[in-house]
């Protein structure tokens, strides 16, 4: 049932693309789309990601360690408090 559900995401998405105005706007949200479903893969919150990643990269992360901000080899700069 989750390979059907992942399935009509993409071909959902497909269709979208054809929205976005140009080929380079369509490859950015694939990109995108690609990266939270990196994500939701590895069991990482993509807001919490986003909200750690976009102000590293801004701050200009070292472009040789940007494979480490990568959903699945991330670490949060400041890790969340236990529940």
């Amino acid at each position: 049932m989750a390979s059907k559900k992942a399935m009509c995401t993409v071909a959902t998405s497909r269709k979208n693309y054809f929205f976005c105005g140009s080929y380079y706007a369509a490859k950015q949200v694939a990109t995108f789309c690609t990266l939270l479903a990196t994500c939701r893969l590895h069991a990482v919150n993509p807001v919490r990601w986003l909200k750690d990643v976009l102000p590293r990269i801004a701050a200009g992360h070292s472009a040789k360690e940007i494979h480490l901000l990568l959903p699945h080899q991330w670490q949060p700069l400041h890790p969340a408090a236990p529940p």
